[in-house]
């Protein structure tokens, strides 16, 4: 038998004695962050790369950042481009949810590939240290004597820090419509206009929050959890400030529309060995996010689920028809 025909054969052999998980581990990904950078989304997509690459579990991962409308341009974006390709993930979450509605989106998130939710985060209120308002109670006051005076920063309109500012109106009988929501596409610009005192009031997830509050910065009045927070034991809950809110923002990754049983099976095994690592737990008790790794089927049901609920609330607030 010829040398080179049989170190051929030898070869395929080896492959084929390899657990399917080996022969077809992923050697590159491109994940994108669709928003600005230093966001929820950012951060997670960044996250991912340093676990997936110090875990040796994915050798080469970048991250691009496609910002505007609340994740909409990058999911259009790549729902357009990744077509078929199984080493495109893009991050996306409760926010784009809301915005795919709000902004009569033509793209949804039936196009892309769902794989898993990965983190859940809650919902913080912010003020520069120089401002007025000591409390969540100081914010009730100036809300109920004009909405229109108290100017919030957040997140894309329709999206959860939107959500939240509604839900927190319409709980101390303010028309929620009233609201001044001033909509920022990355955090790093929010976070810019909060501390310059260009708003009255920034609303964010905890994390993008957390290092200027420790910093002596910002003050945080208080936080969308059921209940205090370990990491700001200091800070009260909407509920213990009279507030009936308790919200949670959640975010997922997804892969590329087209994909067949097979690849989407290889992605999902690459999510579930970072979300299963060390190195990704450690990553959440360092950022504050909480572990809401959901996937398969039951993700679905749970986006499905999600959609619907977000669709209502939206309208109660008067975001949506």
């Amino acid at each position: 038998m010829n040398q080179n025909f049989r170190g051929a054969l030898l070869a395929a052999a080896f492959a084929l004695a390899l657990p399917l998980g080996a022969a077809q581990a992923q050697s590159e990904l491109k994940i994108m962050a669709p928003a600005g950078p230093g966001g929820g989304w950012d951060q997670t997509a960044r996250s991912m790369q340093q676990v997936l690459q110090s875990e040796k579990i994915v050798p080469n991962v970048q991250v691009m950042n496609v910002p505007g409308a609340g994740g909409t341009i990058g999911l259009a974006q790549f729902v357009n481009s990744a077509k078929g390709d199984p080493n495109q993930l893009i991050v996306g979450g409760y926010v784009m949810v809301g915005a795919i509605i709000t902004n009569k989106s033509p793209v949804n998130l039936s196009q892309v590939t769902p794989i898993a939710r990965l983190t859940g985060e809650y919902e913080a209120i912010a003020v520069p240290a120089s401002s007025p308002l000591k409390s969540m109670a100081d914010l009730v006051a100036a809300l109920k004597a004009d909405p229109q005076k108290v100017s919030w920063a957040g997140g894309s309109a329709g999206g959860t820090d939107h959500i939240t500012a509604g839900l927190i109106a319409k709980a101390i009988g303010v028309d929620p419509t009233k609201v001044n929501y001033i909509a920022f596409s990355g955090g790093g610009e929010s976070l810019a206009s909060i501390l310059g005192g260009k708003v009255t009031v920034g609303i964010s997830s905890m994390s993008e929050f957390e290092a200027q509050a420790k910093a002596g910065k910002l003050r945080i009045l208080g936080v969308s959890s059921p209940e205090r927070l370990a990491n700001l034991p200091d800070v009260p809950t909407f509920k213990e400030s009279g507030v009936d809110v308790d919200i949670q923002n959640w975010r997922m990754v997804a892969a590329a529309p087209g994909l067949t049983p097979e690849q989407k099976a290889q992605v999902t095994a690459t999510i579930e060995k970072m979300a299963k690592s060390q190195a990704w737990q450690d990553m959440l008790a360092q950022k504050g996010w909480v572990n809401t790794y959901l996937a398969g089927p039951e993700f679905e049901a749970q986006l499905a689920k999600d959609i619907a609920a977000t669709q209502t609330i939206l309208k109660d607030i008067g975001l949506a028809q």
